[in-house]
């Protein structure tokens, strides 16, 4: 597989602590890792450096087969050559339907001049089907967004992404305050989305990490500190210290 992302020799201080210290690795193109760590470890700040919320001090972060280099574009840019990011907390529009919604993500994939008189089409209305299907939504396309559950409103936000075509979608801890079935549901849509895209998972839970059965990068005081499956990294003295040991 060819790489996607390349994150090559990134440091990023905040009043004079080191966020990010020379952080180096690659995810290839329609490949599911999953990113873990202790608090601080820099799993944010990482995401942030990639979407252009955050400029690093040094290093590079080329993306696609172009080498495009995402520390030269604005967050607007970065989202338009195809980095999608999911935060923790859902941000849907609670009065507007579960189509609305979908809608709205797909009008704001336009380029702006365009949005001034974009209409929906019929092709449009039959994308939002195929959204609402691929993370399903489909029987929940009338309700309004606020009167879903928690996994539901994960899963349409993942929805309003997809509906930007990213190449590469960033999720911040998707298990999160999810029930049993709403998690399964949210492993077998991630592993699913993989197929077709890449997809970086930030997760603090191991079970669910385990169920991802994917690659996982360690990271520590803003590096990588081990990197392979989970039986691999769990089992190495050094994340077993650092990690897992607390608690």
């Amino acid at each position: 597989m060819s790489t996607l992302l390349e994150v090559s020799g990134v440091s990023v201080t905040f009043d004079g602590f080191r966020a990010i210290n020379n952080l180096s690795f690659s995810i290839a193109e329609g490949e599911l890792r999953a990113v873990i760590g202790p608090n601080g470890a820099g799993k944010t700040t990482f995401m942030d450096i990639v979407t252009g919320k955050t400029r690093p001090d040094s290093g590079r972060v080329l993306f696609g087969e172009k080498s495009v280099d995402l520390l030269r574009l604005s967050e607007a840019r970065i989202a338009r050559a195809g980095v999608g990011r999911k935060f923790q907390r859902p941000t849907v529009f609670e009065d507007q339907t579960v189509a609305e919604n979908l809608m709205l993500a797909l009008r704001a994939h336009r380029a702006p001049w365009r949005v001034l008189f974009w209409r929906p089409k019929p092709a449009d209305h039959a994308r939002i089907a195929e959204l609402a299907a691929e993370v399903g939504l489909s029987d929940q396309l009338p309700r309004k967004a606020g009167e879903l559950s928690h996994g539901q409103k994960q899963w349409l936000e993942i929805g309003m992404l997809l509906a930007q075509e990213p190449r590469l979608l960033l999720v911040d801890e998707p298990a999160a305050g999810m029930t049993g079935p709403e998690r399964e549901h949210t492993t077998d849509l991630l592993v699913s989305l993989a197929r077709s895209r890449a997809v970086v998972v930030v997760e603090h839970d191991m079970e669910f990490v385990r169920r991802l059965a994917c690659k996982v990068t360690v990271l520590h005081e803003g590096s990588v500190l081990a990197e392979g499956s989970l039986d691999h990294v769990t089992a190495n003295p050094a994340v077993i210290d650092v990690y897992l040991g607390r608690g």
